[in-house]
This record gives C-alpha cells, sequence and structure tokens, in this order.
C-alpha cells in the first residue's frame, strides 16, 4: 500500500530524526568543527549543482510576464514580512521571543523552487512563468533576504546579522552557483543526467546544516528554553502566516485579472519559503548556537506548506480543461 500524499515524506521523516539524533548526541568540540566544515563544502557543492541545472531558456520563457513576476515578489519580500511585523502584538505571546525570531527570518525568505514548480505543474498552472518566478526569486533572495534580515529581524530581537552578510552570502552561496552556471554548457546534460545526485546533495546538505544547527542550540540548552506549549503555539503561528499568503495571494491574482494558469503560478510561488535556501543562510547570517531556534519555524511551515499545497494542487488539477483559460474571477 503506498503512503498517502497527506502524510510526511521521507525527507521529513529524515528531518525529525536528525533533530532527534542532535537532541540526544549533539556534536561538539573537535566533531562539531568538523561538521561545520562538512556542511560549508556540502552547501557550496549543493548551488554549485544548482547554478549548473538552471536552464537559461526555461527562465526567458516567462521572463516577460512581468506583471506576474512584480506579484509573486511582492508577496516573497513585501507582504510576508509585513504580516509577521502586524502581527507580532497578536503571536509573539504564543511562543518564545527567540523562536519569534525565526518567524520574522521565516518572512523575509525567497520562495521555494522544485516544490513550487511541481505543484504548478500538477495544478496545470503556467510553468515557465513558474520556474522564472521561482528562480528569480530565489536569486533575488541572496541580496534581498540579508538586508531584509537588518532591517527587520535585527531590530526586533535577533543578534550576528549585518550587512557584511551580504558579502558572506555572495562568498559562499552566489559565487558557486554563477561558477556552475557559466559551466553549464560542459557539465549542465551531465547533471541533468544525474538528478538523484543533485537531490541527494541538496537534501544531504540540509540535514548537515539541521544536524550541525541544532547540535549547538541543544548544548546552548534550546528545549530548556523551549517549553512544549511553545511549540504548539509555534505550529498555530505558521498555520496563520500560511492561510492569510494563500488567501491574498489568490485573492490578488482574481483582482488584478490573471487567467486561472497564473493564478495558481502566483498562489504556490508566492506563498511558499524555501527550505533550501533558508537554512544555508540561516548559518551564515547567525550564531551557531542562534541557529537552532532561529530554523524551526522554517522547518514546521515548510511541512505544513507542502500538505496544504499538495491538497490545493489536486483540488485545481480535476477542474475541466474547458475553463483554464476563464479569468480567475469568473465563474467556473
Amino acid at each position: 500500500m503506498s503512503r498517502s500524499r497527506y502524510l510526511p515524506d521521507n525527507f521529513t521523516l529524515a528531518l525529525v530524526a536528525t533533530v532527534t539524533l542532535a537532541s540526544l548526541w549533539p556534536a561538539g568540540g573537535a566533531t562539531a568543527h568538523f561538521f561545520e566544515r562538512l556542511t560549508t563544502v556540502a552547501i557550496g557543492l549543493l548551488f554549485f549543482l544548482h547554478g549548473a541545472k538552471l536552464s537559461r531558456e526555461a527562465v526567458m520563457g516567462g521572463i516577460t510576464h512581468w506583471r506576474l513576476h512584480l506579484l509573486v515578489f511582492g508577496a516573497t519580500f513585501a507582504m510576508f514580512p509585513l504580516l509577521g511585523l502586524a502581527l507580532k502584538p497578536v503571536l509573539a505571546p504564543l511562543i518564545t521571543p527567540e523562536l519569534y525570531t525565526g518567524v520574522l527570518f521565516l518572512c523575509v525568505l525567497p520562495a521555494t523552487v522544485q516544490s513550487a514548480i511541481a505543484f504548478t505543474s500538477m495544478a496545470r498552472g503556467n510553468i515557465p512563468a513558474a520556474v522564472c518566478s521561482a528562480s528569480a526569486s530565489t536569486l533575488l533572495g541572496v541580496f534581498v533576504t540579508p538586508l531584509l534580515v537588518n532591517l527587520i529581524v535585527v531590530h526586533h530581537g535577533a543578534a550576528g546579522a549585518s550587512l557584511d552578510a551580504i558579502g558572506r552570502i555572495l562568498l559562499q552561496l552566489m559565487a558557486p552557483f554563477v561558477a556552475g552556471h557559466l559551466l553549464r554548457r560542459w557539465i549542465g546534460g551531465w547533471i541533468q543526467r544525474r538528478a538523484s545526485m543533485l537531490t541527494l546533495v541538496d537534501r544531504g546538505s540540509i540535514l548537515l546544516v539541521v544536524y550541525t544547527a541544532f547540535s549547538a542550540a541543544v548544548i546552548e540548552g534550546l528545549w530548556k528554553q523551549v517549553p512544549m506549549s511553545a511549540l504548539a503555539g509555534l505550529l498555530l503561528v505558521c498555520a496563520v502566516l500560511l492561510v492569510l499568503a494563500l488567501c491574498i495571494t489568490t485573492r490578488a491574482s482574481r483582482a488584478l485579472g490573471f487567467d486561472r494558469a497564473d493564478g495558481i503560478t502566483i498562489v504556490f510561488c508566492g506563498s511558499k519559503k524555501s527550505l533550501a535556501s533558508g537554512i544555508p543562510m540561516a548559518k551564515v547570517l547567525f550564531a551557531s548556537h542562534a541557529v537552532g531556534a532561529i530554523v524551526l519555524p522554517l522547518m514546521l511551515f515548510h511541512q505544513m506548506q507542502l500538505m496544504v499545497c499538495a491538497v490545493l494542487a489536486q483540488r485545481w488539477a480535476r477542474r475541466p480543461r474547458s475553463i483554464e483559460a476563464k479569468p480567475a474571477n469568473a465563474p467556473a
């Protein structure tokens, strides 16, 4: 019997297992330094491979749809941060200050790439536009996220982030990405034929960061500082953010007259946050002992967005093809 798509996938279970391992056997001393170096290499390799995989043709195919992209970028880098700040008086009392710092960090991250495109494809949305928006969001995030962290997150209780973080991200993330993209002509086909290798590096690097981050956080007393009531509150906070993001992007796409395919792309690209980009960025932007609490909201939000968007994608995929060309605000 196959597993229901609404249950956690293998990678989510691996994340839970990694957090459990770090909680029971955290890496410290020389072991922690080894994992730190290994993680840095793995993240550099990850962004190098993503750069080599990125197709200029696919991106150019959707790049002229500027109204859609502006709406997605506005949702990703303006709507989410404003929601995080506006809801703070209501939601912050439900969790600890450190966790709400992680919520604000979540709000300033770029959108996902793989899952946003996958759900857009499943629901028969505008796939070229999704490729363009999601890819551009990741690239913009390299520059925009550190600025927003310095503007919003640091001023609301975070420590360890500064404007020079842009330089660190450029060196650790963007430089390998650009190098991979420049070499795409020679190695792109080889990498495309070995998609499983990219998946292994992608997920492996995230698990390494999670293990090192939670090891440092556990040694600093993370679980003593985060009671079960705060974890329950964090689930509610993530749910509120996701529901509002889905509702706002849906209504905005309809109000602006986008057709159904474009509306699907806007919802899936504008309401999601990237775990693959967020965890490496957190490692660069924050002190090691703070990363565990910073990324915990992102990990919960990530699984929640996958489950909810899977339901939406299946629902939209069942609609008759005869209504796909109608505007999003037209009756079905």
